[in-house]
């Protein structure tokens, strides 16, 4: 019996490296979007056979777009991201004799995280995978959006990894995956092993991803 294609919606599209790995992965991108011009046609030129639209995502309406398996979503870093020079932990919180009011484009940028959910709520998508900065542990609504996910029905885990062992990615960046599936579904196998040098054995092993104790 011929399995059924798995369809992919990648959000917040960029050059195409969600699409790269849905397709190396066996599934079929429908449906890339974007409301920056530039990304648009980037991904276009390396994926000419994807849907792609260009919309402001945050004032779209989702039942306006075709319904695919699984959402892929990059919503923006920027405002998350300590690499701006500024804390992000309690950064929405002025201090008492500051002056300063909130920024409406970070405001704007962390909604991002947002779009993603109101989506799934509309979609009914099996599985979503969200990447981000690790920095967005940070993000103060984050245990209230992480119920949200829970009462349409999901449940969700948390991957840290860095870009240098996706290869041939030729950087080092650590990211943060948000995984999340249907209640009852099969939880995504999300044990990691990605080659790596050991110096004792002096080759590649599958690397096993440990934590080190600080302080």
């Amino acid at each position: 019996m011929k399995s059924a294609t798995i369809t992919i919606t990648d959000m917040f599209c960029g050059a195409g490296g969600s699409t790269t790995g849905a397709v190396q992965a066996g599934a079929e991108v429908r449906l890339a979007i974007n409301h920056w011009a530039r990304a648009i046609e980037t991904h276009n030129t390396n994926y000419p056979k994807v849907e792609h639209r260009l919309t402001d995502l945050l004032s779209a309406r989702p039942n306006a777009f075709p319904s695919t398996t699984i959402l892929v979503a990059s919503p923006e870093c920027s405002a998350h991201s300590i690499a701006k020079g500024r804390e992000r932990k309690y950064a929405g919180q002025p201090g008492l004799w500051e002056d300063r009011a909130p920024d409406p484009a970070e405001e704007r940028s962390r909604c991002t995280m947002y779009t993603p959910l109101e989506w799934a709520e509309q979609h009914d998508y099996k599985t979503v995978i969200l990447e981000n900065v690790v920095d967005v542990q940070h993000w103060r609504p984050l245990s209230g959006w992480l119920l949200s996910w829970q009462n349409l029905g999901y449940e969700h885990a948390w991957v840290s990894f860095n870009s240098m062992f996706a290869h041939p990615t030729p950087q080092s960046r650590d990211r943060m995956y948000f995984v999340a599936w249907k209640h009852g579904n099969h939880k995504p196998d999300l044990d990691i092993r990605p080659p790596a040098y050991c110096p004792k054995c002096e080759r590649d092993v599958n690397a096993v991803q440990c934590w080190k104790v600080l302080g």
